[in-house]
């Protein structure tokens, strides 16, 4: 009897995990790169925004329309930084339970790829983060990322789920490029794989071990043009086999791409879209004998948030509200962001000011990170100074000799500018660019890789070509600029590390790290402290010529006319 009890039980078990046959269809809700979109409201003049709130509203009526059971709901990454939310739960109330993972558990996410701008955010923040989701039963993927003391995944791989009727195996991997981009005391401990071949090894080896019915892989890697360490979606797409769903994210650009075999889907960034993928899967006699697949783009409307979701957590909100509204200071200039791609701004005056201010640095090099917003004069609350610098990028201060920096400029103004050919100086396209709401004209390179120079006198020559645009005449001061000296130059971490490939291709540095010099906090914490130690920010102060210098784009008229020309392209302002 008790042999007869154990073999009914045994196949008791099995049949539970054999899928009946029949269809089944499996739907997947997706969205990337949030960046703390999480409120539905401004913290400052109360307006309605795109938000989890609002994705929370397509998935529960997804939900209310295909069952819960037949459900998936996961992120791929970027999760943990862009908004006044992230840094408050990052980096101000560090003894409450961190907010995400509550906002995620609530909203029923089942997995979550980390990245790059997790990874940014430092061990204290993902750390936790990761062990408050693991305990909240959502699993936080980056199978990529080993640990360097016994090579291990640092987080897990991937993780198998039972949805409609099937077994579903989700993997996920953050992106590889991140020492290109991050500090390394930010990921300590940790070393980072290319994606190929790296998933496709994880896919067989997960599919002989778990053999899942389907198989679902989140990426934090861009599609791209070209396929490079940063953006290794569309080499995967094309590779990958025994794959479903390939969600991808990194770059913000809403895509879907459909075969036979295996579908790509990228829901764009900042709560706009969910990205949603149905998988049917037809089940004779136990087996798979046939598949379908299908994606699309779901809007995600800023006045639809839930309700309920919404009165959860205003608690939350008002927490965040109140800090970023304290004020801090004053501003005794306006702030254009967008002025800084035509010349000197009182934007990137300031920033250069702040960088230079920092011992040892004689030199700065920045950009305007704001694509295009305006700090009016007034009292400053902390607010504002996300307006003004949106990142968590440290201030790294490295040596570079004389050459090195004149390489550096050319190779930034060759992305910036074109050679004057009677239509545009400014290297724009007609084409949108949703990654910063820019609608008929755009850059063709990525503005944040713009760097102009303080603490130096020069021009930029629009009739030149490269290598002949830049004059350097002297320093702030008017001393000397000697190509063959040393000079101590600040710039952001993410510069440091090589991001935009100014130091590396540019200037053509290999082993950046040997010449960093000073390691100094997040840039935005050094405005704050500037605010407290000064009380304003004063144009007479941060466009101090012997302080930041001067550069100028020549020959006049002639660029001044271009440059507007392409400003009201770009701007139409």
């Amino acid at each position: 009897m008790k042999l007869q009890h154990l073999l009914g039980l045994l196949i008791a078990v099995v049949s539970c995990n054999v899928p009946k046959d029949g269809t089944h269809v499996l739907h997947v809700l997706s969205t990337n790169d949030v960046h703390g979109t999480w409120f539905d409201s401004s913290y400052v003049d109360g307006s309605v925004r795109k938000s989890l709130f609002a994705v929370n509203t397509v998935v529960k009526d997804a939900r209310e329309k295909y069952g819960a059971d037949n459900l998936m709901l996961l992120d791929a990454g970027d999760c943990l930084q862009g908004d006044n939310a992230t840094y408050y739960y990052n980096y101000v109330d560090t003894l409450s339970p961190h907010l995400f993972p509550r906002l995620v558990s609530y909203m029923g996410y089942d997995a979550i790829a980390a990245g790059n701008h997790d990874f940014e955010t430092g061990h204290r923040v993902y750390d936790r983060v990761a062990a408050d989701l693991e305990k909240q039963g959502i699993a936080f993927l980056a199978g990529n990322a080993f640990r360097t003391s016994d090579n291990k995944p640092y987080f897990p791989t991937y993780k198998i789920f039972k949805r409609a009727g099937l077994k579903v195996a989700v993997l996920g991997y953050t992106n590889p490029n991140i020492p290109g981009w991050v500090p390394q005391n930010q990921w300590k401990g940790i070393r980072f794989e290319s994606l190929v071949p790296l998933v496709q090894q994880d896919v067989d080896r997960v599919r002989a071990k778990e053999k899942p019915h389907v198989v679902l892989v989140l990426i934090h890697s861009g599609t791209g043009d070209n396929p490079s360490l940063e953006n290794q979606g569309i080499e995967l797409l094309r590779s990958l086999r025994g794959v479903d769903l390939l969600i991808n994210s990194h770059d913000h650009r809403a895509r879907l791409e459909k075969t036979d075999s295996i579908c790509l889907m990228n829901s764009g960034s900042h709560s706009k879209n969910v990205a949603h993928g149905t998988v049917s899967v037809t089940i004779e006699k136990g087996k798979v004998t046939a598949k379908s697949l299908d994606v699309e783009l779901i809007p995600v409307h800023a006045d639809a948030a839930d309700p309920q979701m919404r009165a959860a957590f205003r608690p939350e909100f008002e927490a965040v509200r109140d800090f970023t509204l304290k004020p801090i200071g004053t501003l005794e200039c306006p702030l254009v962001t967008r002025e800084s791609f035509r010349g000197m701004s009182r934007y990137t005056d300031l920033l250069h000011t702040l960088s230079i201010s920092c011992a040892p640095a004689q030199i700065s090099f920045a950009a305007p990170l704001t694509y295009d917003k305006t700090v009016e004069p007034g009292t400053l609350v902390f607010n504002d100074l996300f307006s003004i610098y949106p990142f968590e990028n440290q201030l790294f201060i490295i040596k570079m000799t004389g050459r090195e920096i004149q390489d550096y400029l050319e190779y930034s103004y060759d992305k910036w500018i074109r050679t004057w050919d009677g239509k545009h100086v400014l290297n724009i396209q007609q084409k949108d660019d949703m990654r910063f709401n820019q609608a008929g004209w755009s850059f063709v390179e990525r503005s944040y890789n713009f760097d102009s120079a303080g603490g130096l006198n020069y021009t930029v020559d629009i009739t030149q070509p490269f290598g002949k645009r830049v004059q350097i005449l002297s320093m702030a001061g008017g001393t000397a600029f000697e190509p063959e000296a040393d000079y101590f130059v600040s710039m952001t971490s993410y510069r440091a590390c090589g991001g935009g490939n100014l130091l590396t291709e540019g200037a053509h540095i290999e082993d950046l790290e040997s010449r960093i010099v000073g390691r100094y906090p997040e840039i935005r914490t050094i405005l704050y402290q500037y605010l407290q130690e000064m009380g304003s920010i004063d144009p007479a102060v941060i466009s101090d010529p012997q302080r930041i210098g001067h550069w100028e784009f020549i020959p006049h008229p002639l660029a001044d006319k271009a440059l507007e020309a392409d400003m009201q392209l770009l701007f139409r302002k």
